[in-house]
């Protein structure tokens, strides 16, 4: 058993570092404005946080519905169907396109909540370009998860790493030129990460398109072959699969940058401290999502071949090894989180704040990598909502009233324990734990009902032995 453990554990993590590689990359952008900007100013770096949270809501909704080409293509993959893959992803690159067109209009019109939160006016009105600005990269992000779906989950995940490595040193060259305003070009702040970001995600798509028609590797399932008008019963099919995957991300990551946006009213200090504990914890985070991501490739192959109990098999690994990275990153945090804070900006309130909220994100790893790689091995038995129902409540029903009860007061004064004073940030960070930790067992114990679920029915169906 130890050595069918290693074996399978091997296959999944070479499957996922170059990913890990490309999704660290990717993540690095945000990384880079956040630490550019925070050296420039607080303001612009309170900027960049609060529109960084709106793009981010989206972006991830995006990447969520998207990740239907994972499972999609994985299963046709297992069942060695590879004829059906062009058609699949031309669909795709036109779902993509509607997608990625209405996620930039609803970024857009998102700006408006910034009216709502009493902020400073400079920060307001840098806010708010900074989103209308990288908003243009919306639709390009939209069309470059197709392919990447289309490629992890052929096996070829170097295209991921490369294509992600040059967008990331695009954006922090186009960084360093327009937020400080270095050889000629004009000191932009904020707004220059904006720009840098929009255009490194047209670059990354154009890459991955060059890169599909030149690697022999894809010619047995080359999509771009001819034309092809769109196939809406295709393309609902995959909808029903992205949609809830999309909302269940929406639940996440709209919890934390709501934590981003309601900590705003404390001021400055608060909401920068805030988006550098979150913006690290998503670069740590990237780990066990591209294991997931890996995870989801591989099972849903499995499910593919008709192989049930290896299926599961391999589900249980890929969430064992995302724990095991969980407890090595949340001791890091722990020890180092001072030299963190450090590392984001020069200001001495900021990095004391940041520090305190880090341990926070250290507690919360075990079970943030447990739902993670969880969500993700469902998803490779093309199974969407129930994991989406959970994140909605773990969020909505959990984290965030948990969070808004401590952070702003709100707990009633019958309440046995109550703090003096709202607890702002740390009220919100407390929140967080509760509903990722409610998400973790409640996605853990459906993985397990749903795998033997799926055994006991091809065993009574005579697919399986016993």
């Amino acid at each position: 058993m130890k050595t069918k453990i290693r074996t399978e554990a091997a296959a999944l993590w070479q499957l996922a570092w170059p990913v890990l590689i490309g999704q660290l990359a990717t993540v690095g952008m945000s990384v880079a404005d956040v630490a550019m900007t925070g050296h420039l100013s607080a303001e612009d770096l309170a900027a960049v946080a609060l529109g960084a949270s709106l793009w981010t809501i989206v972006l991830v909704t995006v990447m969520g519905i998207m990740i239907a080409i994972n499972a999609v293509v994985a299963h046709e993959v297992g069942a060695a169907k590879f004829e059906r893959i062009p058609h699949i992803m031309r669909q795709s690159m036109w779902m993509a396109a509607g997608v990625g067109l209405i996620a930039c209009l609803l970024l857009n019109l998102s700006t408006l909540v910034f009216d709502y939160l009493q902020l400073d006016p400079g920060v307001h009105a840098k806010a708010a370009q900074f989103v209308h600005v990288i908003s243009i990269g919306m639709p390009a992000f939209a069309m470059y998860r197709a392919l990447y779906g289309y490629t992890t989950s052929i096996n070829q995940t170097k295209p991921v790493m490369v294509i992600a490595l040059l967008g990331l040193g695009f954006n922090i060259v186009v960084n360093w030129l327009l937020i400080y305003g270095h050889w000629g070009f004009p000191q932009l702040g904020a707004t220059g990460c904006a720009v840098a970001t929009g255009l490194g995600l047209w670059l990354m798509l154009g890459a991955m398109l060059w890169w599909t028609h030149r690697a022999p590797v894809y010619q047995q399932t080359f999509p771009f072959t001819h034309k092809e008008a769109p196939h809406w019963p295709e393309i609902r099919s995959m909808l029903r699969i992205g949609l809830p995957i999309g909302v269940t991300y929406f639940a996440e990551v709209s919890a934390f940058c709501a934590v981003g946006l309601l900590v705003a009213r404390f001021g400055i200090v608060p909401v920068s401290a805030n988006q550098i504990a979150l913006n690290f914890s998503s670069l740590v985070f990237m780990v066990p999502l591209s294991l997931g991501i890996a995870l989801t490739t591989r099972v849903g192959q499995t499910l593919g071949e008709g192989d049930v109990i290896r299926a599961r098999f391999v589900s249980l690994v890929g969430v064992g090894l995302s724990l095991g990275f969980a407890v090595l990153s949340a001791v890091f945090i722990a020890i180092f989180r001072y030299q963190i804070a450090a590392a984001y900006t020069s200001d001495a309130a900021v990095q004391e704040m940041a520090a305190s909220l880090l341990l926070f994100a250290a507690i919360f790893q075990l079970s943030d990598a447990t739902q993670v790689s969880a969500s993700c091995a469902i998803r490779g038995y093309k199974v969407t909502r129930t994991p989406m129902l959970i994140h909605l409540m773990a969020f909505y029903g959990f984290a965030l009233p948990i969070g808004c009860a401590l952070g702003l007061g709100m707990l009633p004064e019958w309440m046995p324990w109550r703090p003096q004073q709202p607890m702002a940030a740390d009220g919100f960070w407390i929140g967080l734990v509760f509903g990722l930790t409610v998400a973790a067992l409640l996605l853990v114990a459906f993985l397990q009902r749903l795998s033997l679920r799926k055994i006991s029915f091809a065993a009574s169906s005579g697919k399986i032995a016993g």
